[in-house]
């Protein structure tokens, strides 16, 4: 079964303590649990310096190729940043594009991001948003919104992120053809995970673990102990996001 993480970072965040930050131990650690990848993006750039951290990212990717891949940080505060992404999105290595509305305080549905989303729409590049239940900035339903006006595949990162959100967030991603649930939140457990892929539909589901927030290791044994079947299984570890991407991903122990 091929395991791909949809939502992975690497560097420190300001707010608590991440205890192992480093590209190295997420490489080395992926390899342990027999996940074949997965998709980062820099914490400096989700936070003040997009153009610092997708920078660190590539350069993370490029001493793992195959193993780590990169999601460009787009900040809407910084639309001149936009050409030096739109030639970045043709690196090897590179996933798509990630959007924290929360952190940047501007709604997913602003006009800020419509330049991006117009580009991530015309290239077909999938686009990695945090979501976040009751958040103004990121409430699914918006993100449900905007998957509904523009036609590039949209990744509702943490499935709304709260428990009392996750079902909602399911629903969702089960009515809007490009909008998918990403598994990376704090409380999603196992029997939730099954409850969301029952909700959803498996096609509509993509594992993440939101690492290295969240110890990589607890999402897999959650992925792994799910009251799932084996091919829903296999759709939500990797199947799915195998397809989204297409030829941005590499094959098993590829290079770029």
């Amino acid at each position: 079964m091929r395991i791909l993480d949809a939502h992975a970072h690497i560097g420190s965040w300001g707010d608590f303590l991440i205890p192992r930050p480093d590209a190295d131990w997420l490489a080395r650690i992926l390899s342990d649990l027999g996940v074949e990848a997965a998709g980062i993006s820099h914490m400096v750039g989700v936070g003040h310096d997009t153009d610092t951290g997708n920078r660190l990212a590539l350069e993370a990717a490029r001493a793992h190729p195959g193993r780590l891949y990169v999601w460009l940080v787009h900040s809407p505060h910084h639309p001149q940043s936009l050409a030096q992404l739109r030639d970045q999105l043709d690196l090897p290595g590179v996933w798509g594009v990630k959007l924290h509305p929360d952190t940047h305080q501007v709604g997913l549905d602003d006009p800020a991001y419509a330049p991006l989303f117009a580009l991530a729409s015309e290239r077909g590049v999938p686009v990695l948003a945090h979501t976040q239940t009751d958040s103004l900035f990121s409430d699914p339903t918006v993100a449900a919104t905007v998957a509904r006006r523009w036609s590039m595949p949209l990744l509702a990162g943490h499935g709304g992120l709260w428990q009392y959100g996750l079902l909602r967030a399911a629903r969702l991603a089960a009515e809007v053809d490009n909008l998918w649930f990403e598994t990376g939140s704090s409380r999603l457990t196992r029997r939730w995970l099954a409850r969301v892929v029952a909700e959803a539909g498996a096609e509509k589901v993509l594992y993440g673990s939101d690492a290295l927030f969240l110890d990589p290791r607890t999402a897999v044994g959650r992925l792994l102990a799910a009251d799932l079947s084996p091919s829903d299984r296999a759709a939500v570890a990797g199947g799915n996001l195998t397809r989204i991407l297409g030829h941005r991903l590499l094959p098993p122990g590829g290079q770029p």
